[in-house]
């Protein structure tokens, strides 16, 4: 049986695209394989994860594609063209809309550094979650995967895992340990549980 294909969608570093690389390398994704890496920031370091890993990568901007229904069809398209089943958001700051969305029903799967519903929503991107749960002073932070719906934050909830908050840590240091300890583990077996749910589907449509 083929791979679920699978499509990352980024806008930075992409430390969570090189976890699923390192997951596919180390037989943790086995059910499924990244096809195509694409970013739609030009030259974020993502793409250059991607290159060394042999895996095809595009920049689609909105501004070159001169709106979001373009920009979206832009990214269908791409898709399309690589056979993909599966999206992956690994630090994709774009809101993609409901027709988007409906395109691709319970196959957009979004890792958010917080465990869902607290510091999730709007507005929650990057350090500002970790911000909030500090001022806060919550004890517990962590992340969540979730398949992706047109509420922010709002789909179902596939994979959880909780991570303690240390006495003097920053927004930084935060962020860097819900990483290590949770995102870059729960992404790579959130990405594994549903490759291997399309690739069942598929035998059974045989």
């Amino acid at each position: 049986m083929d791979k679920t294909k699978i499509a990352v969608l980024v806008s930075g570093g992409g430390t969570n695209l090189q976890a699923l690389i390192d997951a596919e390398a180390g037989g943790i994704l086995k059910s499924g394989e990244i096809v195509l890496v694409i970013a739609n920031k030009p030259g974020a370091y993502a793409l250059t994860r991607a290159e060394k890993a042999g895996i095809p990568a595009l920049t689609i901007t909105k501004k070159a594609c001169g709106g979001q229904e373009a920009f979206e069809d832009a990214l269908i398209d791409a898709m399309a063209s690589h056979g993909v089943e599966l999206v992956v958001l690994a630090g994709f700051m774009s809101i993609l809309s409901e027709r988007f969305i409906r395109h691709y029903v319970n196959r957009i799967l979004n890792v958010h550094p917080s465990l869902i519903p607290s510091f999730c929503g709007k507005g929650f991107y990057g350090l500002k979650v970790h911000e909030a749960a500090l001022a806060y002073g919550v004890k517990v932070t962590g992340a969540t995967v979730h398949f992706v719906n047109e509420i922010p934050d709002g789909g179902r909830i596939l994979l959880q895992k909780a991570v303690s908050i240390l006495p003097g840590d920053t927004p930084e240091t935060l962020q860097r340990r819900v990483m290590e300890q949770a995102e870059w583990i729960i992404l790579p077996e959130a990405a594994e549980l549903v490759s291997s749910q399309i690739q069942m589907e598929k035998e059974q449509q045989q």
